[in-house]
Order: C-alpha cells, then structure tokens, then sequence
C-alpha cells in the first residue's frame, strides 16, 4: 500500500487497526473520530484531526489517501462505508496484521480487520467489514458474511457458514458444516453443533438457545 491511511474512529476498533497498519509499515495521516474530547489529541502518538464525515479530510480518499473504517457500532461502520461509496466512490481498504496468515486462495471482501494470530485458510471466504479477532480461524471452505465479528480465538470450522450481520464471541466453535443465521449471535466459548437461525442468541456447551 503506498498511499498512507486515514482510520475513521479513534477507540478501541481504530487502535487496533493502528497496530495492523503499522505491523505492515503502512503510514497512517489521521484519525477522524465524533468524540469532541478525543478531537487534536493524540491516540498512540496519532493526531485526531476532526469528525468521521468532515469533508476537508475525506476529499483526500482515493488519489491521496486511503480509507479504513474504525467505528465502534456495526450500524455506524455501515452507514459510513454507504457514505464513502456513494458521496466519495471509494471503499474502505482491508487492514491484515502482519502476524495473521491469509490464505493466498482465500476470498477477501473489503475493510477488513485481520488481527495478530488469526489464520484464513484456503478457499475461505469473508465478505466486508468483519471484524475477525486475534488467534480467530476460518478454516478451509469456510463463509463469513459481510459485516461480522469473530471473537478473539473463536473457531469457524471447515465448511461452516456465518451469515451477515452476526456476530461470534471469543473462543466460540462452530462445528464444521453449521449455518449461523443473520444477526444471529453466538456466546463466548460456546460450541455450536447445530443451525442458529437469524437473530437467535445461543450460549453453553452444547450451545443452546438464551
């Protein structure tokens, strides 16, 4: 990537996806993030320069700079990744740690946030802005849907599918050939052996219905 990167959220999500860039040598410009206190400070020794929607900042996108969304609120990400493509004909550029390990026959959507340690496997696949944690592993044939989130050191096993909009706490396993519906979410350490469907909460061992 030549072109440094502006990181749109500067909390939890915007630091660790800091940490990505910089595992990767990659400069990042700025911060823009809504919290006034947090705007001209310094986060990791980063400045944060002005709102998530301010123009002076977000007409450099594209030809000057590139764009990764950081925003804590899955609806938030959403409807900033809808502003981008629609007012600035950009899409959010994938952030990979450097320590992960991407299959070169895996499947990658766009602004992603691969963190340290996980591992996509060959011919997996992951649509946009999921979010997949430290150690988390999307084994081979595997499908993740846009917009998820896999816990730190969850388990997606070979074949298994995880729908849009869901969300996989830490630790979690999901059985090879399992379907996880839309919004549908799967609690911390759960062992899933069976379909989820849409919207459902699953917990325990085996994971049942909350």
């Amino acid at each position: 990537m030549q072109n440094p990167v502006i990181i749109v959220g500067a909390q939890q999500l915007g630091k660790m996806a800091l940490d990505v860039f910089m595992s990767n040598n990659v400069v990042v410009y700025c911060f823009l993030e809504d919290n006034q206190e947090l705007q001209q400070q310094e986060v990791n020794n980063i400045t944060v320069m002005s709102s998530t929607e301010d123009p002076e900042f977000l007409k450099l996108l594209g030809k000057k700079c590139e764009v990764f969304v950081a925003s804590e609120e899955s609806a938030a990400r959403k409807s900033m990744v809808t502003l981008l493509k629609e007012e600035y004909q950009v899409v959010p550029v994938n952030a990979i740690h450097n320590f992960s390990s991407v299959s070169e026959h895996a499947w990658l959507g766009h602004g992603i946030l691969i963190n340290a340690g996980a591992v996509i496997n060959a011919n997996a696949k992951v649509g946009d802005n999921c979010i997949i944690h430290s150690k988390a592993v999307i084994d081979a044939e595997a499908e993740v849907g846009n917009n998820v989130q896999i816990g730190a050191g969850a388990v997606i096993n070979a074949g298994a599918k995880v729908e849009d909009d869901a969300f996989v706490g830490s630790g979690a396993i999901i059985v090879s050939g399992v379907k996880i519906g839309k919004k549908a979410r799967v609690g911390a350490g759960a062992i899933v052996i069976a379909d989820v469907p849409a919207n459902q909460t699953v917990f325990g061992n085996p994971a049942k219905k909350v």
